[in-house]
């Protein structure tokens, strides 16, 4: 395996994931010398593991797990932090014909008995019969696993400790789980989408090919959790698929340093790496004056830009403040997918930037209609996407309206997709597969948008959406006027509607506020009731609360859900109505 500050010397044919399993897959890796690095928060190299070596301890683990008495099919929980041991667990699973499951590493979302009652949840859905946790996360597991009558709770060396047994692995076929990936549960509790081989090779194969058209020249590098999906299949999977080296991050170790994110891509020389905006946006925040020169970007091909909704001047304001460090803003590559569709469902054009659809706002929230509108002669009017290109080869995608009609260009509804990458179901949820999934095989995904000469554009989460006086507001548009006051930085933001005792909704914006002076924070709240009056035309009750307040999903998106549902349980929404009714300037955070 190449060094971590010098490109990969390949020694094997390129192949673009044509490999009918994931073992397969590891199989021709290992015949090179490619692999995998791991670095510290301080941008250390502390282990290696070329696939060569991942695929001998694989093997060596799936036997020890198959002398355990384990048949084929059965879910093996893995708390996914980044580190050898879990890419050895994973790919021990393929090996031995059992299903894989990750669970969120990341204790600090809601404190110990949040994060114990969230891995229970998870160990109750999916069933498992063996959990493995690395050493800082035992007592965690070993605390949620109490009662449910498992094999084996433990770390690697609990399971490294078992006889390896004289057994035949059995034959994996593309009709075999791979995997089970959980959702994040930004809207709702996660749930478990079974991912077979077939699937996620067929997507694999997308996203090497066509989405990132990667090659030989290629190097990932990754801070995203295991347990996320474009940490999974795109920087775990694509590069086993494509024999291409990877290095990887900690996730925390990114959040409390991202400058790391670019330093290691200038040690590493990395051509390849994804992110949500908000860590383009962490970047830039952290980035100091004049700092930037000393990174050397210019490797940098494809800054993959997905997971939520993408901000054009998220983007813009990384592309000015990196210039200098070499990145060329054409790397940005826009993409869209979700977890129930392996991974990814469409991908902007390469080597041509981000760009955007700017819409009529009005009419758009009015009537489901995308008009275009000049942003420069309409700037109080304009909504501008950002255009996340034409979905993959072998997927078809339909914009349905509420009653299932097929919608042409600019008109918005449900983004509903059919492709060989899409889930088999969500695992022991039969109504739930039976609402997401038709029998002929489209998926519901729950998103809103538009397409435009075959380009997809995202608005929204369909469950996100706002009525109010029959008018459809997304929360966004709430969240970034927010977020554009002085007092308030991107993320720090969420809206969400709760019920009231008329039938109308009641529109909340809850802020993170890190004035302290009374004065300014009424003056905070007033500013922000009426730009919102005046740009959307509602009411709405603005909460200021403190840092790190709003909550997350697993993978680290902010959830509107659970602030609602935070929200509602501690206020009494009558009397919320009363005081929206009289005066709105009362309100306090």
């Amino acid at each position: 395996m190449g060094t971590a500050s010098t490109p990969t010397v390949h020694n094997l044919p390129f192949r673009a994931a044509d490999f009918a399993t994931l073992p397969e897959a590891l199989d021709y890796a290992a015949q090179g010398d490619t692999g995998t690095n791991f670095y510290t928060g301080r941008g250390e190299l502390y282990a290696s593991l070329t696939y060569t070596q991942l695929r001998e301890a694989a093997r060596t683990l799936a036997r020890k797990l198959l002398g355990m008495g384990l048949q084929k099919g059965d879910r093996v929980a893995l708390v996914a932090e980044t580190n050898p041991d879990f890419l050895r667990f994973f790919f021990a699973c393929q090996y031995a014909g059992l299903v894989p499951v990750s669970l969120p590493a990341s204790v600090n979302l809601g404190g110990h008995t949040v994060y114990v009652t969230q891995l229970r949840g998870l160990l109750e859905c999916s069933q498992a019969v063996v959990a493995m946790a690395p050493a800082g996360y035992r007592s965690f597991l070993e605390e949620a696993g109490d009662g449910l009558d498992l094999k084996l709770i433990g770390d690697p060396s609990a399971f490294d400790a078992l006889p390896e047994a004289d057994v035949e692995f059995p034959v994996i076929t593309p009709e075999d789980t791979a995997y089970i990936q959980y959702t994040s549960g930004s809207t709702r509790f996660p749930r478990g989408v079974v991912i077979r081989q077939k699937a996620v090779m067929s997507n694999l194969a997308g996203i090497i090919r066509h989405g990132v058209k990667m090659g030989r020249g290629d190097r990932c590098f990754s801070w995203l959790p295991f347990y996320h999906d474009m940490g999974l299949v795109g920087l775990v999977l694509v590069p086993v698929a494509a024999q291409t080296s990877v290095d990887y991050l900690d996730t925390r170790e990114f959040a409390m340093r991202p400058r790391q994110w670019l330093r290691l891509m200038t040690k590493t020389r990395a051509t390849i790496s994804f992110s949500p905006p908000f860590g383009f946006e962490l970047c830039t925040r952290r980035l100091r004056p004049g700092e930037a020169s000393k990174y050397d970007l210019s490797n940098w091909r494809v800054a993959g830009v997905g997971a939520e909704m993408i901000r054009s001047e998220t983007l813009t304001r990384f592309a000015e403040a990196l210039a200098p460090a070499g990145f060329d803003e054409k790397a940005f590559l826009a993409c869209y997918g979700m977890a129930e569709c392996s991974l990814a469902i469409s991908f902007a054009p390469l080597f041509e930037g981000h760009s955007t659809d700017c819409v009529d706002g009005d009419y758009h929230s009015d009537h489901q209609k995308a008009l275009p509108i000049e942003l420069s002669e309409n700037p109080g009017r304009a909504r501008c996407f950002v255009e996340c290109g034409k979905p993959l080869p072998g997927y078809e995608v339909e914009i349905r309206d509420d009653e299932g009609r097929v919608l042409p260009d600019r008109h918005s509804g449900t983004i509903f997709v059919r492709g060989d990458s899409v889930m088999s179901g969500y695992f022991n949820a039969p109504e739930e597969t039976a609402a997401a999934l038709s029998e002929d095989g489209w998926l519901n995904t729950g998103d809103v948008g538009y397409q435009v000469d075959g380009s997809l554009i995202i608005t929204g989460r369909k469950k996100d959406l706002i009525i109010i006086n029959g008018r459809n507001i997304w929360p966004q548009d709430l969240e970034y006027l927010a977020e554009h006051q002085p007092e308030v930085r991107m993320g720090d933001a969420l809206a969400f509607s709760v019920p009231s005792s008329t039938s109308e909704e009641i529109c909340v914006l809850v802020v993170q506020c890190r004035e302290s002076d009374p004065n300014k924070r009424a003056s905070l709240i007033d500013r922000l009731n009426r730009l919102v009056h005046l740009e959307l035309g509602i009411d709405v009750y603005v909460e200021l609360v403190p840092l790190h307040t709003l909550p997350r999903t697993s993978s680290g998106k902010l959830s509107r859900s659970k602030a609602r549902q935070n929200f509602m349980e501690s206020h009494d929404l009558e009397a919320l109505a009363r005081e929206l009714a009289g005066d709105l300037d009362v309100q306090q955070g």
